[in-house]
């Protein structure tokens, strides 16, 4: 009942914020600044088979390549850091120094590195998202219970078994928590690198309207973006409600 009524409420205030951008849109009446509502569905439903066929595939591909990748090296760093001392002292501050530095500003050296390739944007992408799947699969390994540890040691259990049985299924709810936000900053960081310096793709497209004045261009592949993150955020957390049936009847 509280999530109908909570859905109803999101789905109200959603209506009345759209209701009210068309009203000052209309008002202003400056639509290659503040197109309204109506007219970017009207400038998406004109635009669908170039954004569709040419940019979404290429955008999705930076993502999907992008988050593979912070996923094996997130995933790979945390467990490191959590067997070794001396890798997390190493390691640790390295990672939180790499969030230190403006992304904005790095892009443009992965251009001049790789070129207009795919790679500069997924190099983008994975320095943006494999930090919260890095620190929160970590925190979730640290955060085994050392009671359910020191029992299972009694009971001869090695370290192959504590990890697998123990801190694995610890750290999920954590992975999660990190993934469903590596998620949503993957759609930043493919459209900031497309931004900066690509042929393809729903960020150049987005700038090369902006370049046209074209108000209503430039919003229509910001949308597709929003529901980029939206549908890979409802996606992984249905994953996490399936993996971890478990936390609930617990």
């Amino acid at each position: 009942m509280n999530n109908r009524k909570g859905s109803l409420s999101a789905g109200l205030f959603i209506l009345a914020f759209l209701i009210i951008w068309e009203a000052a849109a209309r008002a202003v009446n400056m639509i290659f600044i503040l197109p309204p509502p109506t007219g970017i569905i009207e400038k998406l439903w004109e635009l669908k088979g170039p954004l569709l066929i040419e940019h979404l595939p290429v955008t999705l591909s930076t993502i999907i390549i992008g988050l593979v990748i912070s996923i094996l090296l997130g995933v790979g760093i945390a467990v490191w850091m959590s067997v070794s001392p001396s890798a997390e002292k190493a390691i640790y501050p390295i990672i939180i120094s790499s969030q230190m530095i403006p992304i904005i500003a790095l892009a443009p050296i992965f251009v001049l590195w790789f070129g207009y390739s795919i790679w500069s944007k997924v190099v983008v992408t994975v320095l943006i998202t494999f930090f919260p799947i890095t620190v929160n699969t970590y925190d979730g390994l640290r955060s085994g219970s050392q009671e359910l540890k020191e029992l299972m040691l009694t009971m001869g259990a090695g370290k192959k078994e504590i990890f697998f049985k123990l801190l694995v299924p610890s750290a999920l709810p954590h992975f999660y928590s990190g993934l469903k936000v590596a998620v949503t900053l993957s759609v930043i960081g493919a459209a900031i690198g497309e931004w900066l310096g690509a042929q393809a793709g729903l960020g150049y497209f987005s700038r090369r309207m902006m370049t046209q004045f074209d108000g209503a261009a430039v919003f229509a592949p910001i949308v597709l973006l929003s529901l980029i993150g939206i549908i890979l955020f409802v996606i992984v957390k249905w994953i996490e409600n399936k993996s971890l049936k478990w936390r609930k009847s617990s």
